[in-house]
Protein backbone atom coordinates (compact mmCIF):
# COMPACT_ATOMS: atom_id res chain seq x y z
CA UNK A 1 0.00 0.00 0.00
CA UNK A 2 2.66 1.95 0.71
CA UNK A 3 3.85 2.25 -2.84
CA UNK A 4 0.64 2.65 -3.92
CA UNK A 5 0.90 5.85 -2.07
CA UNK A 6 4.36 6.98 -3.06
CA UNK A 7 3.26 6.42 -6.92
CA UNK A 8 0.08 8.44 -6.67
CA UNK A 9 1.88 11.05 -4.58
CA UNK A 10 4.89 11.42 -7.60
CA UNK A 11 2.10 10.88 -10.03
CA UNK A 12 0.22 14.20 -8.39
CA UNK A 13 3.07 16.39 -8.24
CA UNK A 14 3.98 15.68 -11.95
CA UNK A 15 0.41 16.46 -13.38
CA UNK A 16 0.13 19.46 -10.89
CA UNK A 17 3.15 20.79 -12.43
CA UNK A 18 2.81 20.04 -16.08
CA UNK A 19 -0.87 21.95 -15.31
CA UNK A 20 0.48 24.70 -14.20
CA UNK A 21 3.03 25.07 -17.35
CA UNK A 22 0.44 24.29 -19.49
CA UNK A 23 -1.88 26.75 -18.33
CA UNK A 24 0.83 29.72 -18.16
CA UNK A 25 1.52 29.02 -21.86
CA UNK A 26 -1.80 29.84 -22.85
CA UNK A 27 -2.17 32.88 -24.56
CA UNK A 28 -5.11 34.98 -22.84
CA UNK A 29 -6.29 38.43 -24.11
CA UNK A 30 -3.32 40.10 -24.03
CA UNK A 31 -1.13 37.15 -25.27
CA UNK A 32 0.76 34.84 -23.08
CA UNK A 33 3.81 32.93 -22.57
CA UNK A 34 3.10 31.35 -25.84
CA UNK A 35 3.96 34.77 -27.43
CA UNK A 36 7.39 33.69 -26.57
CA UNK A 37 7.25 30.39 -28.57
CA UNK A 38 5.55 32.13 -31.67
CA UNK A 39 2.00 31.08 -31.11
CA UNK A 40 0.89 34.88 -30.87
CA UNK A 41 2.15 35.78 -34.68
CA UNK A 42 -0.92 34.22 -36.44
CA UNK A 43 -3.43 33.60 -33.55
CA UNK A 44 -4.49 37.51 -34.08
CA UNK A 45 -4.96 36.91 -37.73
CA UNK A 46 -6.76 34.21 -38.54
CA UNK A 47 -8.12 33.03 -35.05
CA UNK A 48 -6.89 29.44 -33.07
CA UNK A 49 -3.34 28.05 -34.65
CA UNK A 50 -3.08 24.43 -35.16
CA UNK A 51 -0.76 24.64 -32.01
CA UNK A 52 -3.09 26.37 -29.89
CA UNK A 53 -5.83 23.73 -30.32
CA UNK A 54 -3.08 21.26 -29.53
CA UNK A 55 -2.62 22.59 -26.45
CA UNK A 56 -5.99 23.13 -25.73
CA UNK A 57 -6.47 19.55 -25.92
CA UNK A 58 -3.38 18.09 -24.06
CA UNK A 59 -4.48 20.60 -21.01
CA UNK A 60 -8.07 18.90 -21.37
CA UNK A 61 -6.14 15.21 -21.00
CA UNK A 62 -3.67 16.65 -18.41
CA UNK A 63 -6.96 18.02 -16.30
CA UNK A 64 -8.63 15.11 -16.60
CA UNK A 65 -5.81 12.62 -15.10
CA UNK A 66 -5.54 15.11 -12.34
CA UNK A 67 -8.50 14.94 -11.07
CA UNK A 68 -9.14 11.29 -11.86
CA UNK A 69 -6.12 10.54 -10.13
CA UNK A 70 -7.05 12.72 -7.38
CA UNK A 71 -10.20 10.71 -6.24
CA UNK A 72 -8.31 7.71 -6.26
CA UNK A 73 -5.30 9.20 -4.14
CA UNK A 74 -8.58 9.96 -1.68
CA UNK A 75 -9.91 6.30 -2.21
CA UNK A 76 -6.40 4.93 -1.19
CA UNK A 77 -5.25 7.55 1.98
CA UNK A 78 -8.61 7.00 3.03
CA UNK A 79 -7.82 4.23 5.41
Amino acid sequence: MDIARLILWILQFGLGLALIVLVLVHSGRGGGLSDMFGGGLGASAAGSTVMEKNLDRITVVIALLFAFNTLIFALVIDV
